[in-house]
């Protein structure tokens, strides 16, 4: 098999979930896993607010401690991905792996 063709097959594994060259197992793993269930936390408040009649406004308040989480959570998870995943890729001569990010962070950044 040609570098071509193992750089597609990597970029098609590594885009569908299958299993990577690399672990995902992180030092801010559980900095992630933190802020998930804080994010979990601020939504489940929203549903109960909603549920409850609670004035819009601050209903939207929640709603942003919500966003705010996700967002943080993601910038960590960019962070360390480009620390280690990345880093990875660029020795390993993996140029896919630079459009896989690129174009997940189009879809984080919508």
């Amino acid at each position: 098999m040609d570098d071509h063709t193992q750089e597609h097959n990597h970029a098609y594994m590594h885009a569908h979930g299958l299993p990577h060259s690399h672990s995902h197992v992180h030092e801010n793993q559980r900095a992630v896993l933190n802020r998930l269930a804080r994010a979990i936390g601020h939504l489940e408040k929203v549903k109960r607010m909603v549920e409850e009649g609670y004035d819009c406004s601050e209903v939207l308040i929640q709603l942003a401690a919500v966003r705010s989480a996700l967002d943080n959570t993601g910038k960590v998870i960019l962070k360390d991905h480009m620390r280690h995943c990345m880093v990875d890729a660029v020795a390993a001569g993996d140029s896919a792996a630079i459009d896989d990010l690129c174009q997940a962070v189009d879809k984080f950044m919508k």
